[in-house]
């Protein structure tokens, strides 16, 4: 087992955090500017938003789990429980 492969795994889960947030923001809402985060932020929906972007690292963590990477997969669950302590924070 390589350790590695949960850190890996753990930048595959914020990585498709971010680009879920943004398909996001770019496909549902009136925000059309990486800057109008800003805007999301002081609204206090900002953790909606990221929770929402978070829905990919259901399907990153399945493929991970077909393509027997089960310490990658881990990793991805570590990012998703660490943004749903942030999400409650923010």
């Amino acid at each position: 087992m390589r350790k590695i492969d949960l850190l890996i795994g753990f930048f595959i889960g914020i990585v498709t955090t971010v680009v879920g947030t943004i398909a996001f923001l770019l496909l549902f809402t009136k925000f059309n500017k990486i800057a109008d985060i800003t805007i999301i932020r002081q609204e206090g929906i900002l953790g909606k938003v990221i929770t929402l972007g978070a829905i990919l690292n259901i399907l990153v963590f399945y493929f991970l789990l077909k393509k027997n990477k089960e310490l990658m997969a881990r990793g991805v669950v570590l990012a998703t429980i660490i943004l749903a302590i942030l999400t409650v924070i923010l």
